[in-house]
């Protein structure tokens, strides 16, 4: 198995898991970009945004990107994102979201 987060989600190898359903799976980034930063996947092996066509699973990562911030403690405001493909900077090939906050974040886009 080639994908570390395959390899997280079958147990294979390590991560500090902050949330698990049968589905989803979420843990601590390994290079936080910011005080909280988590990323959150499906445990079956999607490449990326582009080819998720469950609906149902798009609905659980974010019910569980949701209740990662709560755990987390991030009443005040918090980011969810994904990168998906090269161009759109995705470095890891399996689809997941960026939970970050902990600290007031800037706009990303003008206006």
């Amino acid at each position: 198995m080639e994908c570390i987060f395959c390899r997280i989600a079958a147990g294979t190898a390590t991560a500090r898991i902050v949330f698990e359903s049968p589905r989803v799976l979420a843990f601590e980034d390994l290079h936080p970009q910011a005080p909280v930063h988590v990323l959150v996947v499906p445990r079956e092996h999607i490449d990326s945004l582009w080819e998720l066509v469950d609906a149902q699973l798009a609905g659980e990562l974010l019910l569980a990107a949701a209740e990662v911030a709560r755990r987390k403690g991030l009443a005040r405001g918090f980011r969810v994102l994904t990168n998906a493909r090269r161009d759109g900077g995705q470095e890891v090939e399996h689809l997941h979201l960026h939970i970050v906050g902990g600290k007031r974040l800037g706009r990303m886009l003008p206006g």
